[in-house]
């Protein structure tokens, strides 16, 4: 079974406790098996699934229990809790050093992603504003160093390797040395793998270890071998001090059940996870929110950070007119622009409350993609005039000839152009209607501030303007609602289970 179907799972079994008329040992015992029958069809050991079993029925006493007292709320946390342990050894993960010379040695079985995922490393800090390089120290695959120099030039960061030498030891010492001359401050080695573990693949990491003495070893492990990761794992790191791990592959073809409770046991925390081939297919790992996420509940700090990153708050210009109502084409242009920067469309839905991070597959990502940058492209063979003003789409249903223009200049049909322009009229009819709520804009808690029967409306307006497969996938208007909720107590701390 994959995540996304796990997930999907263990969240009906934790909601067939609302249906309960009353919480008690025999309901409880129900929802345990569900949960239990999940993980084992994802592949988690059979004895971390008995663990998790015991510590929900010792955490739950209804003897004990004093009166007044949610059972629901409560059974639904500690089943969270001790989902969060299968996957966190409870160790502090390693992080590098502002204006430190920080050397990441990578090491792991061939076939697992290694030098893919040495790159989404290295692209990930270097965007982050980190002065990244990457040497190839595989000298055993061939086509290891084309393929990390590819991968390197595509994302312009800095790489070392050699198409002579044979000697693995030797290239990484003479990389780190010109990269720590040169003042880089993450330093990434990639080493070789073989198809098993065996004596030489392990003599070989230990001298390019021992030679260039890394801040950090990252243990990669492919998803795809399920429980078969635990004895990888403890056969790697009690050969060199592995202090990370990387689970690549996650994406919705793997089990992944068996790899990630492999890591707790090995006492390695994971510190990022690869969901797909692209080089911004990768995400850091955070247990608590990986497992919202998993549960189709949210990661709001994600989302906050990934918006963070845009620095929208930088945008007066943008905020003031949100409060006065005011949205035009080139607004709009520019958020789409910014939903672009914020990487793929299926990691941030997953992000997001009442979404699955299965909710668009490859496939529609790739068309949601490609439909928003032919709407920008119409938008690019608008004049300023068009773009900024205020009433835009009442400036081409006045004058025709201009969406007859903007379609010949962008290649396409004067409907796509008008779908356009409708599409634009339901987001700045929405804006109007924020702007004129007062408290939406003010900081602190939204309830308090915005009347009840405004954000009622705000609600209604929304579901209008959403594609009803998505209001659906949300659970109808109370999903909504329950969104908007839950982004409030996300945003200010709240409990996971409402």
């Amino acid at each position: 079974m994959v995540l996304a179907e796990l997930g999907r799972k263990i969240t009906t079994a934790l909601r067939s406790l609302s249906n309960a008329t009353v919480i008690n040992e025999e309901v409880l015992n129900s929802m345990l098996k569900e949960v239990c029958f999940a993980l084992i069809e994802a592949d988690v050991n059979l004895h971390l699934v008995k663990r998790l079993r015991e510590n929900v029925k010792s955490a739950i006493d209804f003897d004990d229990m004093a009166a007044g007292l949610n059972k629901r709320k409560m059974i639904q946390h500690a089943v969270f809790q001790e989902l969060c342990k299968l996957v966190d050894p409870g160790v502090k993960a390693w992080t590098p050093s502002k204006g430190k010379k920080n050397v990441i040695m990578f090491v792991g079985l061939q076939g697992c992603g290694k030098t893919t995922t040495c790159s989404k490393l290295a692209y990930y800090y270097q965007r982050k504003g980190w002065k990244t390089c990457l040497i190839c120290a595989d000298t055993f695959r061939a086509g290891a160093f084309d393929q990390l120099k590819q991968n390197a030039t595509k994302a312009r960061i800095p790489f070392y390797g050699s198409y002579t030498e044979t000697d693995p030891v030797v290239i990484a010492q003479e990389g780190v040395e010109k990269f720590k001359q040169e003042n880089f401050e993450i330093i990434i080695v990639d080493t070789s793998g073989r198809h098993k573990q065996e004596d030489s693949l392990f003599e070989e990491m230990l001298q390019v270890s021992n030679t260039i003495s890394p801040d950090n070893i990252i243990f990669v492990m492919d998803a795809t071998n399920g429980q078969a990761c635990e004895s990888q794992a403890r056969a790697f790191k009690a050969k060199v001090d592995v202090a990370s791990v990387i689970v690549t592959k996650l994406d919705g073809h793997a089990k992944g059940g068996g790899a990630l409770s492999a890591v707790a046991e090995t006492k390695s925390p994971i510190i990022f996870i690869g969901t797909g081939e692209h080089i911004d297919d990768f995400e850091p790992f955070k247990t608590r929110p990986f497992i919202s996420k998993l549960l189709g509940m949210g990661d709001i700090e994600g989302l906050i950070d990934k918006v963070n990153e845009l620095k929208l708050e930088d945008n007066e210009e943008l905020i003031d007119k949100l409060k006065h109502g005011v949205f035009s084409l080139r607004d709009m242009y520019e958020q789409f622009q910014n939903i672009m920067k914020m990487g793929p469309f299926g990691q941030i839905m997953g992000m997001i409350p009442g979404f699955s991070s299965d909710f668009l597959s490859k496939g529609n990502e790739k068309e949601s993609m490609a439909r928003l940058k032919k709407l920008m492209t119409i938008m690019d063979s608008m004049s300023d005039s068009e773009l900024d003003n205020p009433n835009g789409a009442k400036l081409f249903s006045r004058q025709p000839g201009r969406a007859t223009r903007v379609a010949r200049g962008a290649g396409v049909s004067v409907r796509e152009v008008q779908e356009l322009l409708s599409q634009y009229q339901k987001f700045a009819q929405m804006v109007k209607k924020m702007g004129g709520i007062k408290g939406l804009f003010k900081g602190g808690d939204m309830t308090r501030n915005v009347n009840p029967s405004q954000m009622t409306k705000l609600n209604h307006q929304m579901a209008k303007m959403m594609d009803p497969r998505v209001l659906q996938q949300m659970g109808g208007m109370s999903g909504l609602q329950n969104m908007m909720r839950q982004f409030q107590s996300g945003a200010h701390g709240g409990a996971p289970f409402k």
